[in-house]
């Protein structure tokens, strides 16, 4: 079935198509934003099997609650939102939270020069994945959604210090990691 929609409601009559939940108008959005929202998961997950399980977690709470999107603001943002927050809902669901020592983490961080910046975009991605969940976690609302010590010990349930360790932790790992396959 072929769907026209005019090119200045495009956006918006697909969102309305979604709440009436026309299952064209969900394929649709899934397919645009697949992608980029993929991408986003594998940071989080383990692996690619991990990260389509968050991915289509993700997908099914931004159909369930797409009539809260308000119209004027970035989609992409809005979807965003929901595959961070799932992924970190699935990070509670199947982690051991550990407190970590914040006197340790200092004595491991290293002033040596940046193994990352001399790896590719996959090596790095791989990386990542190798992290335990909990490291992965904080390098990733730290490092790359930007979120502060203080909001990342709310979502996780954990203290700001062992999101301060984590973080020392996941960067010395990585590091690690890195350096070992140059």
């Amino acid at each position: 079935m072929d769907i026209a929609l005019p090119l200045e409601n495009n956006e918006k009559g697909l969102i309305q198509a979604c709440v009436r939940r026309e299952r064209w108008a969900q394929k649709v959005l899934y397919e645009e934003y697949y992608s980029r929202m993929m991408g986003v998961c594998l940071r989080y997950a383990t692996d690619e099997e991990e990260a389509l399980d968050i991915l289509h977690e993700g997908f099914i709470k931004v159909f369930r609650h797409i009539g809260k999107y308000k119209p004027g603001t970035s989609l992409s943002a809005w979807i965003r939102r929901i595959m961070v927050n799932t992924a970190i809902d699935y990070f509670r669901k199947n982690s051991r939270r550990r407190t970590e020592d914040m006197d340790e983490a200092y004595d491991i961080s290293t002033n040596d020069p940046d193994a990352i910046s001399r790896c590719s975009e996959q090596e790095i991605l791989e990386a990542i994945q190798e992290l335990t969940p909990s490291y992965r976690a904080v390098f990733n609302l730290y490092v790359i959604e930007g979120y502060a010590h203080k909001e990342i010990a709310e979502l996780l349930d954990i203290t700001e210090s062992t999101s301060r360790s984590n973080l020392v932790k996941a960067r010395s790992k990585l590091k690690e990691i890195l350096s070992e396959r140059l």
